[in-house]
């Protein structure tokens, strides 16, 4: 379900779309003396489409309302960047792509994860 260690895979099997993920992500950057740090960086979002499953290319597109304006951002489930993925909700739908999501003005209905 989770990634744990940089050398496992993401099952791609346990996400689905309708679920609320938290992806963490290490984030490189520079600070004032040049010197190059690393940080873990999450992102909390719905699923609303995966491409590939479980192939080599596989991925994951994430939306969140950030400020009142939908952000979407797209993981590569096999990105070494990517540590772990958190489910945290998993709300009912009948589609496999919920592209209708990014017009929709309410919320979708949330079902009891097991």
């Amino acid at each position: 379900m989770a990634k744990e260690a940089a050398g496992k895979k993401i099952n791609a099997e346990d996400l689905k779309p309708g679920m609320t993920v938290r992806v963490y992500q290490k984030i490189k950057e520079l600070n004032a003396k040049g010197e190059e740090k690393e940080r873990v960086q999450y992102y909390e979002g719905l699923i609303i489409a995966k491409k590939h499953g479980s192939e080599a290319g596989g991925t994951i597109t994430v939306r969140k309302i950030s400020d009142g304006i939908g952000v979407e951002k797209i993981f590569p489930l096999n990105l070494p960047a990517i540590t772990k993925v958190e489910i945290k909700k998993q709300a009912k739908v009948r589609r496999a792509k919920l592209y209708y999501l990014r017009n929709y003005s309410k919320k979708v209905k949330e079902v009891k994860l097991d």
